[in-house]
């Protein structure tokens, strides 16, 4: 039974949102123009081994910060503080969380409305509509904000829901079916001249590269941003975790399913791209730099598309259909920090705290498609290059340096009693302690 504030009803039901909230536009695409730019299968045997060494100790800080909190970012920080100053150096973290979570989805509903735009198109061409569809491919003033308000629209329709009825039911329903469209497009591009050349550069090492220190670096970084870390958002969902579920595991399948469908991702678009190149599309640089790395996948994957003959109007619609579900599932948690923030704080009804903040959220993204050029990659830096990093490193100091470690076992014992004897609790509290927060630095450093 779920508490007034809400709470997931199931293990499925948290494990889905979570992985959802994880697996985004950077996963399907992001991680595998990463896995391009830099050496292929070298990138991918090093994001594997980060994930698991650095994203899935932080995710497991954030989600226990949240379970014992029972509450926002905000007030779940706060009530492991001592001193005043502690107390002020949480609400630090937490509302900076909120606030990177709100202008990540400012910009992301820009891109996730290019997506649905997208979608729309092939549906347009199958019906003979010329004139909308020529609307819907080209990019203009008009097109990009009404379909970014349509997408805030359609997550503020699921947030307003609440937690049982809105995140997890939704989550069911749209990551299992981004799971079928994916391994759908992956057994069709794998049947195309230039597939075999892309699994080799994706699957086959070169292991004079392991070491290069921007590869290095660029993992981290993938592996960190992939699980929606220093956003405040798993410690949302943290909070929402009833007391008798196993922390631990639960983290560990997240960490996975995160996974996952960013190595299968990369089966879809690396092949995809070689496939292109055996069409003549150009796909790499006479250096083999790799071109329109932001927008390939609204240049070269439509071309792709386009060369498949009849079939590629459905394949499109299936692709670009994928990418909205990946966007959804990610931006109904990046509302989720704000809107339990408010509801929390100023006691709010969840409907008109989402309408409230979900407008503002809009106005952003309005401002920043009104003066593009200046503010998009802007914000885009501010939040992910410097704000998910900087706030996810204070996250594990204030898990590994300010927390009691007695009170922290207690919460973990907690649905895992056995876990003081477990080989997790002999190296979680260090590591979060000396190893995450420097190598989080690392990357913090490298983004200046």
């Amino acid at each position: 039974m779920s508490s007034v504030r809400g709470e997931f009803s199931s293990r499925f039901g948290f494990i889905m949102a979570a992985a959802g909230s994880a697996v985004g536009l950077g996963n399907i695409w992001g991680f595998p123009t990463q896995t391009a730019s830099n050496g292929g299968a070298a990138f991918v045997l090093m994001y594997l081994i980060l994930a698991f060494c650095l994203a899935y100790p932080a995710l497991m800080a954030e989600l226990v910060i949240g379970r014992h909190g029972q509450a926002n970012a905000v007030s779940s920080l706060q009530k492991l503080g001592n001193n005043p100053v502690q107390k002020k150096f949480a609400f630090f973290v937490g509302f900076g969380g909120i606030i990177c979570a709100g202008l990540i989805l400012s910009f992301y509903a820009i891109v996730a409305g290019w997506m649905l735009s997208a979608t729309l198109e092939p549906v347009a061409t199958t019906v003979g509509a010329a004139g909308a569809a020529q609307w819907l491919s080209e990019q203009s003033l008009v097109r990009d904000l009404s379909f970014t308000l349509i997408f805030v629209a359609l997550t503020i329709s699921i947030i307003s829901k609440g937690v049982e009825n809105g995140i997890e039911k939704w989550s069911k329903r749209l990551m299992p079916a981004l799971l079928v469209i994916l391994f759908s497009l992956i057994a069709y591009v794998l049947t195309q001249e230039g597939a075999t050349t892309g699994l080799k550069a994706y699957l086959v090492p070169d292991f004079s590269s392991l070491l290069d220190p921007g590869l290095l670096v660029s993992a981290l970084g993938q592996a960190f941003f992939s699980l929606s870390l220093g956003t405040s958002v798993m410690i949302i969902y943290g909070s929402y975790i009833s007391k008798q579920e196993n922390l631990v595991s639960l983290g560990a399948y997240v960490t996975l399913i995160d996974v996952f469908i960013a190595f299968v991702a990369g089966l879809l678009i690396i092949p995809a791209m070689y496939v292109a190149q055996a069409q003549g599309v150009e796909i790499f640089s006479s250096s083999g730099q790799l071109l329109s790395e932001d927008t390939l996948v609204f240049q070269v994957l439509p071309a792709l598309f386009e060369g498949m003959g009849g079939v590629g109007v459905f394949v499109g619609f299936a692709f670009f259909a994928l990418m909205s579900i990946a966007a959804l599932t990610s931006s109904i948690s990046m509302l989720e920090a704000p809107v339990s923030y408010a509801v929390e704080k100023f006691a709010l009804a969840r409907t008109q705290a989402t309408w409230i903040i979900g407008g503002i959220i809009a106005t952003v993204s309005v401002t920043i498609i009104l003066n593009f050029s200046a503010l998009f990659g802007l914000v885009v830096q501010l939040t992910t290059q410097f704000g998910q990093p900087l706030l996810g490193m204070l996250c594990c100091i204030f898990v590994g340096w300010i927390w009691h470690r007695k009170k922290l076992l207690s919460e973990i014992q907690e649905g895992h009693p056995e876990v003081a004897s477990s080989v997790f609790w002999r190296i979680w509290p260090w590591y979060i302690r000396f190893v995450c927060p420097l190598a989080i630095a690392l990357v913090f450093i490298n983004s200046l």
